[in-house]
């Protein structure tokens, strides 16, 4: 799904092709898109557009006469910008939408259409859109500690959560954890001072430093490769791969479409984390720490080893 940096590039880069420009027309090639129905849709044709805002991981065409014209990508929504004239909308092409200088696409790719369009009239309906995050780059310590010890989750939870931090997801609460140096599933509430503090800190430097990295990356095109995996990442998306800072093989536990990335050493103490469904299965078999799960590698490959568990006859 794309996060609070991806987002923001694309915001760039729709200010640098549409700002004050009328859309033109548009076209749904997935009926299910519009989740709206008043006002509708063709009322946002002709009208220009005056801002360009992000609500959470919403994307917000600001147009004339108080509409907003939202987009939440969801997790396989994609934005694509062609010239004028030049238009394949190809099979996973949802919604077009055409501009003087060019045609927006909205694609999604899979069988589950989640992505989503609303069309609403009125900053207050674009409120009611707004889950109420905290947005870290604008807020100080204090509000940040406020929100994160508001309610009592693991702090995987806690950074995805839109209703306390705005536009992270998956992908960069993975990075941020890693940077602070803090497992997954440690509860906020039982959070010391000092790890609020750092992760505070890894909050906004991981944020800032990928949509200057993505920046970079995108340079004037418009941004067309929007992914959650990037090899530059230190831990998300990298399981078993050799952690940056430590070369510990990164670890992963999962629970149904979501999955926590993070690297033992650097932030469980060498304690590997159970994943529901596999420690289930295993049960007893479920190795709890690095050593425990080198020593069982070592001996499916045949070499000598004995546990500690074997060592000190526990």
């Amino acid at each position: 799904m794309p996060e609070l940096p991806d987002i923001v590039i694309y915001l760039e880069h729709l200010k640098a092709r549409v700002l004050h420009e009328p859309i033109q027309g548009i076209r749904l090639l997935n009926p299910f898109l519009l989740r709206s129905v008043s006002p509708p849709l063709q009322e946002a044709v002709g009208r220009k557009v005056v801002a360009l805002l992000r609500v959470g991981k919403r994307i917000v065409f600001g147009l004339e006469d108080d509409l907003f014209l939202v987009v939440h990508l969801m997790i396989a929504g994609r934005l694509h910008w062609r010239p004028t004239g030049v238009v394949k909308t190809g099979r996973n092409c949802v919604a077009v939408f055409s501009f003087p200088s060019g045609t927006l696409l909205l694609t999604e790719a899979g069988s589950k259409k989640r992505a989503s369009l609303h069309l609403i009239r009125g900053e207050d309906e674009l409120q009611a859109l707004d889950r109420g995050g905290v947005e870290v780059l604008d807020c100080d310590l204090s509000v940040f500690r406020a929100a994160l010890l508001r309610e009592n989750h693991t702090l995987k939870r806690a950074l995805t959560d839109p209703r306390l931090f705005s536009g992270i997801g998956n992908a960069y609460s993975d990075e941020i954890l890693h940077r602070a140096r803090l497992s997954p599933v440690a509860l906020t509430q039982r959070l010391p001072e000092d790890g609020v503090e750092r992760l505070f800190a890894a909050s906004r430097a991981v944020l800032l430093e990928w949509v200057e990295r993505l920046r970079a990356e995108t340079g004037k095109a418009f941004p067309e490769k929007v992914t959650a995996f990037r090899p530059e990442m230190s831990v998300h998306g990298r399981f078993q791969k050799p952690c940056p800072f430590c070369g510990t093989p990164v670890q992963r536990i999962a629970h149904a479409e979501n999955e926590a990335n993070y690297c033992p050493r650097c932030q469980t103490g060498g304690k590997l984390l159970a994943d529901r469904a596999l420690s289930r299965l295993l049960k007893t078999d479920w190795p709890r720490t690095l050593e425990e799960m080198e020593n069982r590698k070592a001996a499916a490959k045949g070499d000598t080893v004995v546990l500690k568990e074997e060592q000190t006859g526990e």
